[in-house]
């Protein structure tokens, strides 16, 4: 399970985070992205329609892998595994969480922002972690104060990363990928320009 969500997250350099408020715009978004070059999404349960994005992603572009975002207790991770999403993420996380996605073999990249965060979910087994919210939490250099206590650590950072920044987080030697919103922006649907900003974003090298 937890080497299932290190191959996910290093099949991109990029996790687009996406929040979907209409269906009917679904496929199209997608599709787009696939063009792109980008292999994996984040879609927030922020909506009412989210769900019901998921499964239709997860059934109609099976080479994608759709995450499920903002995963806030048990409930959540059920209902996106049923949806047929490939992975979860949380903001946070607690230990009834991430020990249910151990107990069910469902990849899950639960947020952290601080050492004690990580230390108990260390117990778990999990090595991959969002950092959340990247910016405000301390930024790049707190994350470089991380590697000492915790050198066999990957992180995605998330929050206030965007096309001018991403390349400098992406440098970072325990960054194993980044998240942004800045792909798709809220309710803009300009497909070839989002292509345009998923084929850049690809393109980012992560060491």
């Amino acid at each position: 399970m937890h080497n299932n969500i290190k191959s996910i997250l290093s099949s991109s350099p990029v996790m687009p985070v996406l929040v979907i408020n209409k269906i009917n715009n679904v496929e199209n978004l997608i599709a787009s992205l696939i063009e792109g070059n980008l292999n994996n999404i984040e879609v927030t349960l922020r909506t009412s329609c989210a769900l019901k994005a998921i499964e239709i992603i997860a059934n109609k572009f099976p080479e994608l892998k759709v995450g499920a975002g903002t995963i806030l207790n048990t409930t959540d991770l059920k209902n996106v595994k049923d949806a047929g999403a490939s992975f979860a993420v949380s903001p946070g996380s607690t230990y009834e969480l991430a020990k249910m996605a151990v107990d069910i073999n469902f990849p899950f990249l639960p947020g952290v922002s601080s050492s004690s965060e990580i230390m108990n979910l260390l117990n778990l087994g999990y090595k991959c972690f969002k950092f959340f919210p990247a910016e405000a939490a301390g930024g790049i250099k707190y994350l470089n104060s991380l590697k000492g206590p915790f050198p066999d650590i990957m992180f995605c950072p998330t929050g206030g990363i965007n096309e001018n920044n991403a390349l400098e987080w992406l440098s970072q030697k325990n960054v194993i990928c980044v998240g942004g919103s800045w792909i798709v922006p809220s309710n803009i649907y300009d497909y070839k320009e989002i292509t345009n900003k998923a084929l850049l974003a690809s393109k980012l090298i992560n060491k």
